[in-house]
């Protein structure tokens, strides 16, 4: 007779009551999950995305499809990780449709380590805050300009991990990818944010004649 309303979620999180509510019927509560998270993915979307309106348009894409298949969704990973995931597969299709200016192409190559054991898993100063707060507003807009030249692979990475602040095995299950790949992108990622930064240092300090 459908889905077993007793039946006890494997991921018991902040989420719970409210999705197991609105798959039992309280569709009218969709909209509480709407206003819970909207903001999140709206700044999702513009660290990841060009500009405002492909973040709205990603926001929006999102709840759309969280709409369409919320329930089939078995609580078998907390809700957020689940929702992310959605979130990243709408910004993959709208790349594919050609919404975005072609990405700049870099190598990041050079900054993998010989010996993976040496990939840094430690989370930088600059990640444990607010993005808007990361020491003055001109850096904070020199870092966000620096995390878009990323190639969209370790972007996301980074954003995931260091921004939206997802564990190593929650990034890779959001990104269907290995941990072991996670953190690969993620030292490349930001080694090449912390050469940028060299470079904002270099040119703020003042010069002697």
């Amino acid at each position: 007779m459908g889905r077993d309303a007793n039946r006890v979620p494997d991921i018991t999180d902040q989420d719970t009551e409210l999705i197991t509510a609105i798959q039992n019927g309280a569709a009218e509560r969709f909209e509480e999950l709407v206003t819970r998270y909207e903001g999140k993915l709206y700044n999702f979307g513009l660290r990841i995305c060009k500009d405002a309106s492909d973040a709205e348009d990603l926001a929006q894409e999102t709840f759309i499809n969280i709409f369409r298949y919320l329930k089939d969704f078995r609580q078998e990973t907390k809700f957020k990780n689940w929702m992310y995931r959605i979130a990243t597969s709408v910004c993959h299709r709208m790349r594919r449709r050609s919404k975005y200016a072609p990405e700049r192409e870099l190598s990041l190559d050079e900054f993998l380590p010989a010996d993976h054991a040496d990939i840094d898993t430690e989370l930088p100063e600059w990640a444990a805050m607010p993005i808007r707060q990361v020491l003055n507003r001109e850096l904070g807009e020199y870092l966000k300009a620096s995390v878009k030249e990323l190639p969209p692979q370790y972007r996301l990475v980074l954003v995931l991990r260091d921004m939206e602040g997802f564990s190593t095995d929650e990034t890779a299950e959001i990104l269907g990818i290995t941990p072991a790949n996670v953190k690969v992108r993620l030292h490349r990622a930001r080694l090449f944010l912390r050469e940028e930064l060299k470079g904002y240092f270099h040119d703020s300090q003042p010069h002697t004649p």
